[in-house]
């Protein structure tokens, strides 16, 4: 058993005796959902934190120090193995189409970033990729988190074509017609029938897939608010202090599909073309463990 697993089944053991069960879970829950997303968490905080202490006189810009923290969080992971170099590969490739689209948008007149920076590309500061990278992140370590399976899954090449046709989407709606209702509608026929199970200690538990990227872009959204309320980017027309479009929601909910079938790249074995049920799980469970070496 993994460190990481031994401190989950420790945590969840003493919220168990001190909690209620339904309690307990949910506790267990969020917690592994706060560890999935740290890499957006500490990126989080770093754009709350520089705004609420900058002021002309620091010696750097703070977008540039912003791409340090986030390169520093980066090595960070993945010198303490919280992610594997496999999954970094995929993540760098969510982070450069991520920043593709940035200085598309940027150029089109979708949003902008108006301080100042030496680290910028075409007017997009070299951090803005990070973040599409946290989410790529958030995906791997949450799918390894809570032992993920998917399933019924979609044949693989259904789920890339949805994919590319959403990212180009985000492009070609500047000159074309827009076909994100399209979209939505495919993202739930494509994946109604797809549950995520998942563990919480011994307990599974599932979602349906379309739900789960609901619930999710919701999350989303509120970080891209702090985002926009710290003054970090603005999107064209808005007050200050004025809440992100709910539109924003819905490119979100979108965008977590490239995110995920760019993941599935790499991490396959979660995925399954048949139905699972609990008992499926529950006995692969018991075979891992009689396979594991004994600790101490």
């Amino acid at each position: 058993m993994s460190t990481t697993r031994r401190i989950e089944r420790q945590l969840g053991d003493w919220m168990r005796a001190r909690l209620p069960g339904w309690a307990a879970e949910l506790v267990m829950f969020a917690l592994k959902m706060g560890w999935s997303a740290i890499f957006g968490i500490c990126l989080l905080l770093a754009i709350i934190g520089t705004r609420a202490i900058w002021s002309d006189a620091m010696p750097v810009y703070r977008y540039d120090l912003l791409v340090v923290v986030a390169v520093g969080l980066q090595a960070a992971f993945l010198w303490l193995g919280l992610e594997t170099w496999e999954e970094a590969r995929v993540i760098l490739l969510f982070h450069l189409t991520g920043t593709a689209m940035e200085i598309f948008k940027v150029h089109a007149g979708s949003w902008s970033y108006p301080e100042p920076g030496l680290l910028k590309l075409y007017g997009v500061p070299l951090f803005s990729g990070f973040m599409y990278a946290s989410v790529g992140s958030f995906m791997a370590r949450t799918i390894r988190v809570f032992d993920m399976r998917f399933a019924p899954f979609p044949p693989f090449w259904t789920t890339l074509v949805l994919a590319v046709a959403i990212y180009v989407n985000f492009f070609s709606h500047h000159f074309l017609p827009d076909i994100r209702m399209g979209l939505f509608a495919a993202t739930v026929l494509l994946f109604l029938r797809t549950r995520i199970w998942y563990r919480i200690g011994d307990n599974l538990y599932w979602m349906p897939l379309p739900l789960a990227a609901f619930l999710a872009a919701i999350f989303l959204w509120i970080a891209e608010n702090i985002g926009t309320m710290t003054g970090t980017w603005v999107y064209s027309g808005q007050a200050r202090l004025e809440l992100v479009s709910l539109g924003k929601l819905g490119s979100w909910y979108l965008l977590l599909y490239v995110a995920f079938v760019t993941v599935t790249f790499v991490v396959r074995r979660p995925l399954s073309r048949q139905p699972l049920l609990r008992s499926d799980l529950a006995t692969s469970e018991q075979r891992s463990r009689s396979r594991a070496p004994a600790t101490g």
